[in-house]
Order: structure tokens, then sequence, then C-alpha cells
């Protein structure tokens, strides 16, 4: 492994994450601890698929020749071949330098090139792997939408039924028995009991036989 140009100019580093709820902190720290100034580091939250990168444009723009302009991994910089290209000649451009701290070469050297355009090449495959996947999962979840509109499983508890379920539950009968004779699960059983709505199906309190059980210790 060729160890990173070191050059004589500042470091300006940039992170990026893809959504709101995410966090840069291990982004962030890891630059600060490779010596970028806080005043020199820049940070957006957008996606990756969109082109619209103020942070980035402004971190580029930021660059005297001399300087390393620095990210923690390559995605970080661009999505694809293309882009990954059209942003280090900007960079070259200003006479600047690139590092990424998670793929440690030197990207001056002609063998550093060779294996940037690899990691490029990987990471857009690995995107692309992840975009199908999401898609297909989505796929099989909208293949589960019923006829009626619905999404999930369809419910076969009816009002009838569950007043059926609340009646042997209040007669007695316990919440397995009822699933069993009704041929439904335990969890159906409680759960559809509940949403009868206040009033209905409350099971009976039992019996208070505290004082009867006094009078017969006493007669005894």
């Amino acid at each position: 492994m060729i160890a990173p140009h070191k050059s004589a100019g500042y470091l300006v580093g940039y992170a990026r994450v893809s959504t709101e709820d995410q966090s840069l902190d291990l982004q962030t720290d890891a630059l600060l601890a490779a010596g970028v100034l806080p005043d020199n580091l820049h940070v957006e939250k957008v996606s990756g698929a969109s082109t619209k990168r103020e942070a980035l444009d402004y971190a580029i723009k930021d660059l005297r020749e001399g300087d390393t302009f620095i990210v923690w991994r390559l995605d970080r910089l661009a999505r694809s071949m293309r882009q990954l290209y059209a942003r280090l000649d900007q960079i070259y451009a200003k006479g600047a330098y690139f590092r990424s701290i998670q793929e440690n070469f030197d990207f001056g050297t002609v063998s550093g090139k060779f294996i940037l355009g690899i990691l490029g090449l990987v990471a857009e495959f690995e995107r692309q792997i992840i975009s199908q996947r999401t898609a297909a999962g989505i796929a099989a979840f909208r293949a589960r939408k019923r006829k009626d509109g619905a999404w999930g499983p369809k419910v076969f508890m009816t009002p009838d039924k569950i007043e059926r379920v609340g009646a042997l539950l209040n007669g007695g009968m316990s919440g397995p028995k009822v699933a069993e004779k009704m041929g439904i699960s335990i969890a159906s059983v409680y759960g559809f009991w509940k949403q009868a709505g206040p009033g209905k199906f409350v099971p009976k309190k039992p019996k208070d036989r505290g004082p009867e059980r006094r009078k017969r210790k006493a007669q005894a």
C-alpha cells in the first residue's frame, strides 16, 4: 500500500450523508483527526442522486494550489464513474491533490489512478446492487396488496365472530380454547376482543369470596 501524497498546503475536507436523520459525526471526526481544520471542513445532507451539491462545489472552489481535498470514503465524492472523474478533474485543475481516508492510496501516481478507477467501479456496482434489492423488495411488498386495495394478510374476523369470541370468553372459556374452537389464532382472540369497543365483551369480575371464606373459617 502506498502512503497518501503529503503536500505543503491545507487539507480541505468534505463530508456528506443522504438524509436528515443520518449523522455526520463518523465522517467529521475522521476528517478532523486526519488534520482538517474546522474552518476547512465542508458538510451537507443531500442525496447522492442529487446533482446539486452546494457544499461540495464550495469546498472545491476553496482549494488552492498544493492543497489536498480529502473525504472519508470515495463514495462521498461521487456515485458514478462519470461524476467521480468530473470531480477529480475539478480538483486537479485547482492544482490540488485528492485523498480518501478509507481507500488509503496515493491517487496522484499512475498505479494510484488505476486503483482509483477500480474502486470507483466497485462502489458504483455496490450501489446498483443495493438499488436493485430495494426495488425488488418494494415490488414484492406491492404484490401482496389485496384486491380490495388493503395491505397485508386478509382479516377473517367478522363482527359476528368477534361477538362470538367475546361471549365465549365471558362464559369462562380460556383464550386458547376459544382459538381452537373458532379456528383462529390466540392473538386474534384477544386482539379483536379488545377492539370491540368500551362496554362490549367486558370480562366478568371474579366474585369476592373473601367474606364467605372468613365466615366458613369462623364457623369451623
